[in-house]
């Protein structure tokens, strides 16, 4: 049988990621996400349909331009300097079934490479599900995971493929923090401030006597 090669972004026959797309990418202004997490891009138009092809329809051949757009975000931001090894935030063991792979470590493996340093799976995580489809509360408390022991000043890259409010990123400093690693945080995409805005917890006003 013979399957077609279709465009993640628009769904152009030819190759994984059409030159137009491709483009599209590039013309995108840096997407920071704060909380000393670093984001590439936003995860908007044809960059949220290249992550969900990667993630729902197995579109893999996406993933080394991906890793190669987040390696250049790394050396513009001098974020790559001294790092000594490469790992990834864990997406839950049933969507790594689901899909029949994990999509930030397929990322991560390739930004490894490029940097040409180690790549290790360092963290566990807590069965808790995915983050996909959980309530406001639940995704601002983040999944927990544990790191592996002897990192002691080790400078860990940490990669995602989208954060949204941040909390994966920054349970996953803390555990490699709790083991005496640096953590830097790296995630492709970057959900736009106005999604993150609804995540947020909600502030009580106290009520204004009449």
């Amino acid at each position: 049988m013979f399957f077609e090669t279709r465009c993640a972004g628009c769904d152009k026959p030819g190759s994984a990621i059409c030159t137009t797309c491709r483009f599209a990418l590039l013309g995108q202004a840096p997407h920071d996400h704060g909380d000393g997490i670093i984001a590439v891009l936003p995860f908007t138009g044809r960059v949220r349909s290249i992550v969900l092809g990667l993630k729902y329809r197995n579109r893999r051949a996406v993933t080394r331009h991906l890793a190669g757009l987040v390696v250049n975000r790394l050396v513009e931001t001098r974020a790559h300097e001294g790092v000594d090894v490469v790992t990834w935030a864990p997406t839950s063991a049933q969507r790594r079934r689901e899909r029949g792979f994990d999509q930030s470590e397929l990322i991560a493996r390739t930004v490894a490479r490029q940097l040409g340093v180690p790549c290790r799976r360092l963290l566990d995580r807590s069965e808790t599900g995915s983050q996909t489809g959980r309530s406001r509360a639940e995704r601002l408390s983040g999944p927990g995971f544990a790191a592996r022991p002897g990192l002691a000043g080790r400078n860990v890259l940490v990669v995602d493929d989208v954060v949204t409010t941040g909390a994966t990123l920054r349970s996953a400093r803390s555990a490699l923090a709790e083991q005496g690693a640096e953590a830097t945080l790296v995630a492709f995409a970057a959900t736009p401030e106005r999604r993150r805005a609804e995540l947020r917890p909600v502030r009580e006003v106290s009520p204004v006597a009449a």
